[in-house]
This record gives structure tokens, C-alpha cells and sequence, in this order.
């Protein structure tokens, strides 16, 4: 997910370096690593400096929700069955491919629709396993107006995965964690460089 107008970052989160390259480059080869085919949901072309094609948001401007049920329309109308996506932001710099490779494993076990994490903020859906007929609930959520992610979740059958499940992934607390703000990406880079010494 990159379709965010990243008002509170000041510029394009997905293009900001981390760690010798893009955001958006960084996540989309940890990714990569663990699931067959990586999907960029975005403005059409807005990456394309960078080589990244994405396919537009069906309603943009209206959060991430919109941004998911595409995602999941796009899978349920693919010529090969897809049957479970996961789904995370671009500004997610601590994520692991073994925390990624362990929601895929939990997924291919599971009878839920979502599977998400819990921390101590709350859900974290923009870290989460949906499977692709969830996008039937969620739009119904979203077409009566719904636009946060975690109320329209409320129509599913979730699974979520609580701390003592995923800790072990996240010794340092910061899995989840995620830029919104120059501050945030400041100390992003602190702890990389901290961790690089």
C-alpha cells in the first residue's frame, strides 16, 4: 500500500532512502522473498521513476480501506486462484521476512478471513494476511460508508494474533512500527545506524 498522500511526512514516504534505498524498492523485495507476486496499490505511474508499476486505488483520497478491497478485488479476478494476500504500508521499516513468512504460514492453516496482529496500539491491518473473499464484506462495509479499517474488520471472521504469538520476531518492539512523521524517520535511521555498529 502506497497510496497515501503522506501529509504529515512533508513528501512521498515511499521514496524516502532507508537503508541505501527506497521505502517502497525495500519492501517490495522483502516481500518479495515470501509470496509469488508483489502488487503495488497507488496512483497509476506515480512510481514509475523508480521502475515500480502500480495499479490505482479504486477510490482514492478516501484511506486505506479503499485501497485493501482493491487489492483483494484485483486478486479475486486473477486468472490463477489467489487465495490469501498480505497486505502491508510502504513505511514499515523494522518488518522481517521471517514475520512475514510466519503470516503466510499461519494463513495456508487458517479458516479466518483476516488474520492481523494485535500490539499494544491495537490491530495492525496494515500488516495483516486477508484472504480474497473477504473483499464481498468489506466492500458492503465500505459502500454504507465505513472507511476505518479496524470497524469494517468487524464483519469478518478474524484471527488475531497477540503478542506472545509474535514476539519473537520483534525483540526490540518496533515490528509494527511505522513512519509517519520526519521525527519518525529520523529515529528510524538512528536505530539503523545503532544496529549497524
Amino acid at each position: 500500500m502506497a497510496g497515501g498522500g503522506s501529509t504529515r511526512f512533508g513528501e512521498d514516504k515511499a521514496l524516502v532512502e532507508f537503508d541505501g534505498q527506497p521505502m517502497l524498492l525495500r519492501m517490495r523485495e522483502l516481500l518479495s522473498g515470501v509470496v509469488g507476486e508483489v502488487t503495488v496499490i497507488a496512483s497509476e505511474a506515480k512510481y514509475a521513476s523508480i521502475g515500480v508499476e502500480s495499479v490505482a486505488d479504486q477510490w482514492p483520497g478516501e484511506g486505506p480501506l479503499g485501497g485493501i478491497i482493491t487489492a483483494l478485488t484485483l486478486s479475486a479476478r486473477a486468472t490463477r486462484p489467489i487465495q490469501w494476500n498480505i497486505v502491508t504500508g510502504c513505511d514499515m521499516p523494522f518488518l522481517t521476512p521471517d514475520s512475514i513468512m510466519f503470516l503466510a504460514e499461519r494463513a495456508s492453516a487458517s479458516t479466518a478471513q483476516v488474520i492481523v496482529p494485535r500490539s499494544a496500539s491495537g490491530l495492525e491491518p496494515l500488516c495483516a494476511c486477508w484472504k480474497t473473499g473477504a473483499h464481498q464484506k468489506l466492500q458492503g462495509a465500505f459502500d454504507k460508508g465505513v472507511r476505518k479499517i479496524t470497524e469494517a474488520m468487524r464483519q469478518l471472521d478474524m484471527e488475531i494474533l497477540d503478542e506472545p504469538v509474535w514476539k519473537r520476531f520483534d525483540t526490540a518492539g518496533r515490528l509494527f512500527w511505522n513512519m509517519n512523521t520526519p521525527a519518525d524517520y529520523r529515529e528510524a535511521q538512528k536505530v539503523l545506524r545503532a544496529g549497524q555498529t
